[in-house]
Protein backbone atom coordinates (compact mmCIF):
# COMPACT_ATOMS: atom_id res chain seq x y z
CA UNK A 1 0.00 0.00 0.00
CA UNK A 2 1.35 3.45 -0.68
CA UNK A 3 1.03 6.45 0.98
CA UNK A 4 -0.44 9.75 0.06
CA UNK A 5 2.91 11.05 -0.51
CA UNK A 6 4.48 8.12 -2.69
CA UNK A 7 1.16 8.68 -4.68
CA UNK A 8 1.53 12.07 -5.16
CA UNK A 9 5.12 11.48 -6.40
CA UNK A 10 3.92 8.85 -8.45
CA UNK A 11 1.57 11.09 -10.59
CA UNK A 12 4.20 13.80 -10.78
CA UNK A 13 2.60 16.38 -7.88
CA UNK A 14 4.48 16.61 -5.17
CA UNK A 15 3.41 18.19 -1.63
CA UNK A 16 5.08 21.68 -2.66
CA UNK A 17 3.52 21.28 -6.59
CA UNK A 18 -0.02 20.57 -4.72
CA UNK A 19 0.78 23.68 -2.47
CA UNK A 20 1.26 26.10 -5.75
CA UNK A 21 -2.33 24.39 -7.22
CA UNK A 22 -4.11 25.17 -3.91
CA UNK A 23 -2.92 28.75 -3.86
CA UNK A 24 -3.67 29.55 -8.07
CA UNK A 25 -6.71 28.03 -7.46
CA UNK A 26 -8.13 30.03 -4.30
CA UNK A 27 -6.62 33.45 -6.47
CA UNK A 28 -8.71 32.44 -9.55
CA UNK A 29 -12.25 31.72 -7.46
CA UNK A 30 -11.64 35.31 -6.36
CA UNK A 31 -10.83 36.66 -9.40
CA UNK A 32 -14.05 35.08 -10.94
CA UNK A 33 -15.46 35.75 -8.15
CA UNK A 34 -14.96 40.16 -7.64
CA UNK A 35 -15.81 39.81 -11.91
CA UNK A 36 -18.41 38.35 -10.90
CA UNK A 37 -19.64 40.62 -8.58
CA UNK A 38 -18.93 44.14 -11.07
CA UNK A 39 -20.58 42.24 -13.52
CA UNK A 40 -24.17 42.36 -11.99
CA UNK A 41 -23.55 45.64 -10.56
CA UNK A 42 -22.72 46.95 -13.62
CA UNK A 43 -26.05 45.54 -15.14
CA UNK A 44 -28.77 46.08 -11.93
CA UNK A 45 -27.34 49.89 -12.57
CA UNK A 46 -27.94 49.78 -16.46
CA UNK A 47 -31.54 48.67 -15.82
CA UNK A 48 -30.92 45.88 -18.88
CA UNK A 49 -33.48 43.58 -17.68
CA UNK A 50 -31.29 40.82 -17.45
CA UNK A 51 -32.42 38.03 -15.20
CA UNK A 52 -29.64 38.23 -12.53
CA UNK A 53 -30.01 35.03 -10.43
CA UNK A 54 -30.16 32.54 -13.25
CA UNK A 55 -26.84 33.99 -15.03
CA UNK A 56 -24.94 34.60 -11.92
CA UNK A 57 -25.64 30.73 -11.44
CA UNK A 58 -24.80 29.01 -14.51
CA UNK A 59 -21.12 31.64 -14.17
CA UNK A 60 -20.50 30.21 -10.60
CA UNK A 61 -21.71 26.40 -11.63
CA UNK A 62 -19.42 27.11 -15.43
CA UNK A 63 -16.24 28.18 -13.00
CA UNK A 64 -16.65 25.25 -10.38
CA UNK A 65 -16.51 22.66 -13.01
CA UNK A 66 -13.55 24.34 -14.71
CA UNK A 67 -11.61 24.39 -11.47
CA UNK A 68 -12.51 20.68 -10.66
CA UNK A 69 -11.09 19.40 -13.72
CA UNK A 70 -8.08 21.70 -13.34
CA UNK A 71 -7.12 20.64 -9.76
CA UNK A 72 -8.04 16.71 -10.57
CA UNK A 73 -6.60 16.45 -13.70
CA UNK A 74 -2.61 14.52 -13.07
CA UNK A 75 0.73 15.70 -14.63
CA UNK A 76 1.48 13.58 -17.50
CA UNK A 77 5.14 12.55 -17.72
CA UNK A 78 7.14 10.65 -20.24
CA UNK A 79 7.39 7.03 -18.81
CA UNK A 80 10.98 5.89 -18.05
CA UNK A 81 11.84 3.25 -16.11
CA UNK A 82 12.74 3.32 -12.33
CA UNK A 83 16.46 2.56 -11.08
CA UNK A 84 16.68 0.34 -8.21
CA UNK A 85 16.98 2.85 -4.97
CA UNK A 86 20.69 2.22 -2.82
CA UNK A 87 22.50 3.50 0.42
CA UNK A 88 21.39 7.11 1.03
CA UNK A 89 18.37 6.69 -1.38
CA UNK A 90 20.13 7.68 -4.62
CA UNK A 91 19.37 5.84 -7.40
CA UNK A 92 21.68 3.45 -8.95
CA UNK A 93 22.40 1.32 -11.92
CA UNK A 94 21.56 -2.36 -11.25
CA UNK A 95 25.14 -4.55 -11.14
CA UNK A 96 26.83 -5.53 -14.32
CA UNK A 97 26.81 -9.14 -15.29
CA UNK A 98 30.78 -10.27 -15.07
CA UNK A 99 32.97 -11.90 -17.83
CA UNK A 100 32.97 -15.74 -17.76
CA UNK A 101 34.58 -15.99 -20.71
CA UNK A 102 37.96 -18.31 -20.19
CA UNK A 103 39.67 -15.23 -19.69
CA UNK A 104 37.69 -13.67 -17.32
CA UNK A 105 38.79 -16.96 -15.55
CA UNK A 106 42.28 -16.62 -15.29
CA UNK A 107 43.93 -15.69 -12.14
CA UNK A 108 47.59 -16.05 -12.80
CA UNK A 109 47.31 -13.01 -15.60
CA UNK A 110 45.90 -10.36 -13.17
CA UNK A 111 46.94 -8.35 -10.20
CA UNK A 112 45.08 -8.12 -6.96
CA UNK A 113 42.27 -5.87 -8.43
CA UNK A 114 41.33 -7.86 -11.28
CA UNK A 115 41.67 -10.97 -8.99
CA UNK A 116 38.38 -9.80 -7.42
CA UNK A 117 36.83 -9.80 -10.70
CA UNK A 118 38.06 -13.23 -11.63
CA UNK A 119 36.86 -14.61 -8.36
CA UNK A 120 33.01 -12.72 -9.36
CA UNK A 121 33.33 -14.53 -12.67
CA UNK A 122 33.65 -18.05 -11.01
CA UNK A 123 30.75 -17.10 -9.05
CA UNK A 124 28.93 -15.61 -12.22
CA UNK A 125 29.19 -19.19 -13.92
CA UNK A 126 28.17 -21.18 -11.18
CA UNK A 127 24.72 -19.78 -11.18
CA UNK A 128 25.05 -16.61 -8.46
CA UNK A 129 23.66 -13.14 -9.35
CA UNK A 130 23.56 -10.70 -8.77
CA UNK A 131 27.84 -10.66 -8.53
CA UNK A 132 28.95 -7.25 -7.60
CA UNK A 133 32.53 -6.53 -7.11
CA UNK A 134 32.61 -4.45 -3.71
CA UNK A 135 36.31 -4.20 -2.77
CA UNK A 136 38.30 -0.90 -2.63
CA UNK A 137 38.80 1.70 0.16
CA UNK A 138 36.10 1.45 2.87
CA UNK A 139 35.27 -1.98 1.43
CA UNK A 140 35.47 -3.50 5.11
CA UNK A 141 36.83 -6.87 4.37
CA UNK A 142 34.45 -7.84 1.56
CA UNK A 143 36.03 -7.79 -1.89
CA UNK A 144 33.14 -9.58 -3.89
CA UNK A 145 29.29 -10.54 -2.65
CA UNK A 146 27.16 -12.86 -4.71
CA UNK A 147 23.52 -14.53 -4.21
CA UNK A 148 23.36 -18.44 -4.93
CA UNK A 149 20.21 -19.51 -7.10
CA UNK A 150 19.19 -20.71 -3.38
CA UNK A 151 19.17 -17.26 -2.21
CA UNK A 152 22.12 -17.44 -0.32
CA UNK A 153 23.82 -14.66 0.19
CA UNK A 154 27.90 -14.99 -0.32
CA UNK A 155 30.97 -12.57 0.78
CA UNK A 156 34.19 -13.09 -0.20
CA UNK A 157 37.97 -12.07 0.54
CA UNK A 158 40.32 -12.14 -1.95
CA UNK A 159 43.78 -12.53 -1.20
CA UNK A 160 46.37 -12.04 -4.68
CA UNK A 161 49.17 -13.36 -2.43
CA UNK A 162 51.96 -15.00 -3.83
CA UNK A 163 52.62 -18.51 -3.36
CA UNK A 164 55.41 -17.41 -0.12
CA UNK A 165 53.14 -14.94 1.02
CA UNK A 166 50.34 -17.13 3.55
CA UNK A 167 47.36 -15.66 4.30
CA UNK A 168 47.75 -15.28 8.21
CA UNK A 169 45.54 -15.01 11.68
CA UNK A 170 44.88 -11.86 11.62
CA UNK A 171 43.80 -11.40 8.31
CA UNK A 172 41.07 -13.61 8.77
CA UNK A 173 40.69 -11.88 11.94
CA UNK A 174 39.68 -8.79 10.20
CA UNK A 175 37.59 -10.17 7.56
CA UNK A 176 35.68 -12.16 10.65
CA UNK A 177 34.63 -9.34 12.59
CA UNK A 178 32.72 -7.64 9.72
CA UNK A 179 31.86 -10.57 7.23
CA UNK A 180 28.84 -11.86 9.48
CA UNK A 181 27.55 -8.83 11.48
CA UNK A 182 28.23 -5.88 8.73
CA UNK A 183 27.70 -7.33 5.24
CA UNK A 184 25.56 -10.22 6.72
CA UNK A 185 26.74 -13.50 5.40
CA UNK A 186 25.19 -16.53 5.00
CA UNK A 187 28.53 -17.93 3.88
CA UNK A 188 31.74 -15.95 4.06
CA UNK A 189 35.07 -17.08 2.03
CA UNK A 190 38.45 -16.49 1.63
CA UNK A 191 39.93 -17.19 -1.41
CA UNK A 192 43.46 -17.16 -1.71
CA UNK A 193 46.48 -17.75 -5.04
CA UNK A 194 48.58 -19.12 -2.38
CA UNK A 195 47.62 -20.55 1.11
CA UNK A 196 46.68 -19.87 4.89
CA UNK A 197 48.92 -20.36 8.07
CA UNK A 198 47.41 -23.34 10.39
CA UNK A 199 46.48 -20.51 13.15
CA UNK A 200 44.55 -18.57 10.57
CA UNK A 201 42.85 -22.17 9.29
CA UNK A 202 42.20 -22.66 13.06
CA UNK A 203 40.41 -19.26 13.34
CA UNK A 204 38.30 -19.45 10.39
CA UNK A 205 36.78 -23.45 11.48
CA UNK A 206 36.34 -21.72 14.88
CA UNK A 207 34.04 -18.31 12.86
CA UNK A 208 32.65 -20.81 10.28
CA UNK A 209 34.81 -18.84 7.27
CA UNK A 210 35.61 -20.82 4.18
CA UNK A 211 38.97 -20.89 3.15
CA UNK A 212 40.33 -21.45 -0.47
CA UNK A 213 43.70 -22.08 -1.15
CA UNK A 214 45.45 -22.11 -4.20
CA UNK A 215 44.67 -25.43 -4.99
CA UNK A 216 41.68 -25.55 -4.11
CA UNK A 217 40.85 -21.90 -6.37
CA UNK A 218 42.71 -24.15 -9.09
CA UNK A 219 40.15 -27.14 -8.31
CA UNK A 220 36.71 -24.86 -8.36
CA UNK A 221 38.50 -22.90 -12.10
CA UNK A 222 38.62 -25.88 -13.77
CA UNK A 223 35.60 -27.08 -12.48
CA UNK A 224 37.07 -30.60 -10.87
CA UNK A 225 35.32 -29.46 -7.22
CA UNK A 226 31.93 -28.12 -6.62
CA UNK A 227 31.69 -24.33 -5.92
CA UNK A 228 33.68 -23.40 -2.31
CA UNK A 229 29.47 -22.95 -1.04
CA UNK A 230 28.69 -26.26 -1.66
CA UNK A 231 31.54 -28.03 -0.56
CA UNK A 232 31.02 -26.19 2.52
CA UNK A 233 27.84 -27.20 3.16
CA UNK A 234 27.85 -30.45 2.01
Amino acid sequence: MTTPEEDARASGRGPASVGRDMVLAVGLVGICAGGLAVFLKATAAAGTGLPLVPVATVTVLAIGVVLAKWSVAPVRRRPCGRLPIGPGGYATPPAAVPDVGDGALDHAAVDADGFEHTVAALCARDGCSPVEVVGGAGDLGADVIATTADGLRIVLQCKHYAEDNRVGSQDLQRFGGTCFAVHEADVAIVVTTSSFTAPAAEYAAACGILCVDGAALAAWTDQSAPPPWEAGTA
